[in-house]
């Protein structure tokens, strides 16, 4: 059974950085891909970014692209998001997310989702 755990999340003024972590259990994860998301108060779940466990297939949400790096640790296990120049519409419940197969942005194909992590930017 496939647990995923985020953690990382906080409060943060603008301009500011914060590093989520993803660790995943109880799978073979070589076959996953690991997406993270994110919701905001009254929208949908969107996606931020994705990438394989060999730190291939990368892709960004444009929203993010040049300020968010995600990198995956596989001796850990763990996911990672470096986000750097943070803004107020970044402001939102972070998912991770995981998925047999190649990468996509599409939120419906992750059967596996961790609890969410709230990020929270404001002065």
């Amino acid at each position: 059974q496939v647990q995923i755990v985020e953690s990382g999340g906080g409060l943060v003024q603008p301009g500011g950085s914060l590093r989520l972590s993803c660790q995943a259990s109880g799978g073979t994860f070589s076959r996953y891909v690991m997406g993270w998301f994110r919701q905001a108060p009254g929208k949908e779940r969107e996606f931020v970014a994705v990438v394989t466990w060999s730190g291939g297939g990368i892709d960004y949400a444009d929203s993010v692209k040049g300020r968010f790096t995600i990198s995956s640790d596989k001796a850990k296990n763990t996911v990672y998001l470096q986000m750097n120049s943070l803004k107020p519409e970044d402001t939102a419940v972070y998912y991770c997310a995981a998925r047999v197969g190649v990468t996509s942005r599409a939120t419906y194909l992750y059967p596996y989702w961790g609890q969410g992590t709230q990020v929270t930017v404001s002065s």
